[in-house]
């Protein structure tokens, strides 16, 4: 009887052990709006003590009073920062309670893709090697539209391909460029790429049939090959390349911040551990480079630059670097107005506009800003779901709308392009 009770004593006190563990702390995203200058301290100070990682906005440099900030905090320190915060009487809330559980959900890829249509592959995230099998094999399904172009290599040597598609028998008049994945883990910018593939060799939309016929497109499904990978394999949360730096500690370099636009002005960091970091000189990065060379040999047939990011839901153009309006500004208004309105008309989702710089904040070396100053004159940065709620976790589940209101989008400024060339 005495040993029962000793047991259920054991038990009793294991499930209260259980139950406070810290195991059962979760990493959480955290969103502060700060009220002063000393909250936005306050903040940058708890961002450095426990090593966070800054999912919005890019750099602590930006961080502005009444804008939001996201935080993401791992298990083992996110009670503390709530107690810090609460008791500087800083209000937060939580926009992710459970950060691993829906990094598990996004990593649910057992759909084989199957040519000629669309199907449940393209509501699933893939790993690199599952995104390299679909190039060849959408290739191949559509040999006479489709060709695949090897253009470069990146930091770890790993192939950088470009996706050619044109539908027509006479000389192209021009080419539309269209990247993705610049950002390591920005997931849902990919999977755009991919969706958008299928969908110019599949759509029976004439407006884009008939672009088709007479432009090429280019379209580039993982810009950022390395750190895509890293991200499926040890951080989830990783922006920059995996470049590595001499003398440093730190890896990696934005690949956004490295082109000659200004290059390593406001907006970036010449520190190499910083998420911002611009990188040794303007286009020091293979990957920078491979596109760069691509698209400068192509400067006079090139008509349009469009790159897609996440998230904040966006459709901008430039000038990153400086505040001042661009002489095309008036029309490329225009067309992001009409862009988001498409958008908007698909599922109601409402996506913000303006030139990037007033937009969001002041960046430098900017892929769209360097495509602009080349001569192309139609350069957009789109930034697609969510404006937190998910941030870069946004589950599968909203894949397909995402990618069905950013097509619309796309699909009307290379109609509003092609009508004036």
């Amino acid at each position: 009887m005495a040993f029962c009770i000793l047991a259920c004593l054991l038990c009793t006190f294991t499930e209260i052990i259980v139950a406070s563990s810290p195991r059962h702390v979760r990493d959480q995203v955290l969103s502060v709006k700060p009220q002063s200058d000393e909250e936005i301290q306050f903040i940058k100070q708890i961002f450095n003590q426990y090593e966070a990682a800054l999912w919005q906005p890019s750099s602590v440099d930006n961080i502005k009073i009444n804008k939001e900030v996201h935080l993401y905090f791992n298990a083992s320190n996110v009670e503390e920062v709530k107690t810090q915060l609460a008791t500087s009487t800083i209000a937060f809330r939580v926009l992710i309670e459970d950060v691993l559980q829906l990094i598990t959900k996004q990593k649910h890829t057992n759909v084989p893709f199957t040519p000629h249509g669309f199907s449940s592959y393209y509501e699933m995230y893939h790993p690199l090697e599952e995104i390299y099998l679909w190039m060849s094999q959408i290739t191949k399904a559509y040999p006479s539209i489709i060709q695949k172009i090897l253009i470069g290599s990146s930091s770890e040597k790993r192939l950088i391909y470009v996706l050619k598609v044109f539908n027509g028998t006479a000389s192209p008049k021009g080419a539309l460029w269209i990247d993705c994945g610049i950002h390591a883990r920005e997931w849902i910018a990919p999977a755009f790429c991919q969706w958008f593939l299928q969908y110019l060799v599949d759509t029976k939309n004439t407006v884009i049939t008939n672009i088709l016929k007479s432009f090429e497109i280019y379209v580039l499904p993982v810009w950022n090959v390395d750190g895509y990978k890293y991200t499926w394999t040890t951080d989830r949360f990783w922006r920059k390349n995996l470049s590595k730096h001499k003398g440093g500690h730190c890896v990696g370099t934005d690949l956004n911040r490295n082109w000659d636009a200004n290059w390593c002005g406001p907006g970036a960091s010449s520190d190499p551990c910083s998420e911002t970091y611009c990188g040794r000189y303007p286009e020091s990065e293979p990957e920078v480079k491979a596109v760069a060379a691509f698209i400068r040999k192509r400067s006079n047939h090139i008509i349009s630059y469009i790159s897609i990011h996440s998230y904040s839901q966006m459709v901008m153009f430039p000038y990153s670097y400086k505040l001042s309006r661009s002489k095309d500004h008036d029309e490329l208004n225009y067309v992001a107005w009409k862009a988001v309105t498409a958008v908007r008309s698909v599922h109601g989702t409402s996506y913000s506009y303006g030139n990037s710089a007033k937009a969001i904040y002041l960046s430098s070396g900017c892929s769209d800003d360097w495509a602009y100053d080349l001569g192309i004159k139609y350069s957009f940065t789109f930034e697609l779901r969510d404006t937190g709620t998910y941030g870069f976790l946004l589950p599968p589940s909203f894949i397909k709308p995402t990618c069905e209101e950013a097509t619309a989008a796309v699909s009307e400024i290379l109609h509003h392009i092609v009508q004036r060339i």
